[in-house]
C-alpha cells in the first residue's frame, strides 16, 4: 500500500509538470549530443566506433543516473527542510522498507524516462544502437541504485549545502570520470582501478558493450545489483534511524 501511494502521488506530480520535467531531462543530453556528436562528427573514432555511437550509451548512463538521483534527493530534501511534510511519514504507522522502496521505484521510473528520451533523440540524430533486454536491465539497475543513493543522501543531510556537497564530490566526478565521454584505456593504471570501483563505470561499459558489440559483461551487472542492494539496505537503515 505504501509503495502504491507514493507511486500514485509521484505520477500526479509528474502529470502536472510533465513538460518541465521532460525539458529538464532532455536539455543537457541534447547539448552533449550537439557539442560532441555533431561537433566532432564521424571524424573521430573511439574503440573502433565513430564518436557519436560511442557517446550515446554514456549519455544514457549519465542521464539515468542524474535524473534518478535528483528525482528522489530533491523531492525528499524539499519535503524535509521546507514543507516539513516528510515528518508525517516518519511518525505514521508505515513500514519503512516499503516507504523506501516506493521512493526508489518512483525515482527509477523518472530515470528510465530520461533514458527513453535520449534514445528517441539519438534516433533523430540517425544513431541506431542495439537495445535489448540486457540493455534495459542495466538501465533499470542504474536507475534503481542511484535512486536509492539519492534517498540515502537526502535522509542523512541537514541542509541544502550538504546536498550540494554530495553532488559536487560524488555525482559530478562520476559524470566525467567513468568513461561517459572518453575511453578509459589511456588512463593511468592506478586511476583506472579507482574508477572501476565506481558504479557508473560499470553502467557505461555495460551499455556500450551491449549497444555496440552485442556482448554482455555479467560481472558488471552483478556489481550493479550489489550496489543497489547495499544502497537499498542503507536507505532502510537511515529511515529507521530517522524515526529514533
Amino acid at each position: 500500500m505504501e509503495v502504491a501511494t507514493i507511486l500514485w502521488r509521484e505520477f500526479i506530480f509528474f502529470k502536472r509538470k510533465a513538460f518541465r520535467i521532460t525539458a529538464g531531462a532532455i536539455m543537457s543530453p541534447l547539448l552533449y549530443l550537439i557539442a560532441f556528436g555533431w561537433g566532432l562528427g564521424d571524424g573521430v573514432v573511439v574503440e573502433g566506433h565513430t564518436y557519436i555511437y560511442f557517446i550515446i550509451p554514456g549519455i544514457i548512463a549519465l542521464s539515468t543516473m542524474n535524473t534518478s538521483f535528483n528525482a528522489v534527493a530533491i523531492r525528499i530534501t524539499v519535503a524535509k527542510l521546507h514543507e516539513r511534510s516528510f515528518e508525517y511519514y516518519m511518525t505514521a504507522p508505515v513500514r519503512m522498507y516499503l516507504l523506501t522502496l516506493g521512493y526508489i521505484i518512483a525515482g527509477a521510473l523518472r530515470g528510465l524516462y530520461a533514458g527513453f528520451l535520449i534514445l528517441m533523440v539519438s534516433y533523430l540524430f540517425g544513431v541506431n544502437i542495439n537495445v535489448n533486454f540486457m540493455f534495459l536491465l542495466v538501465c533499470i539497475l542504474n536507475s534503481m541504485l542511484f535512486s536509492a543513493f539519492g534517498y540515502v543522501a537526502a535522509m542523512v543531510i541537514d541542509n541544502h549545502y550538504d546536498m550540494n556537497r554530495f553532488t559536487t564530490f560524488v555525482i559530478t566526478p562520476m559524470s566525467f570520470l567513468c568513461g561517459t565521454f572518453f575511453s578509459l584505456d589511456k588512463m593511468p593504471a592506478v586511476v583506472e582501478k579507482i574508477i572501476m570501483v565506481l558504479p557508473l563505470t560499470h553502467v557505461t561499459k555495460s551499455l556500450r558493450s551491449i549497444a555496440l558489440t552485442g556482448t554482455i559483461n555479467y560481472s558488471s551487472v552483478l556489481i550493479l545489483f550489489i550496489y543497489f542492494t547495499v544502497f537499498f539496505l542503507m536507505g532502510i537503515y537511515v529511515s529507521y534511524k530517522e524515526i529514533k
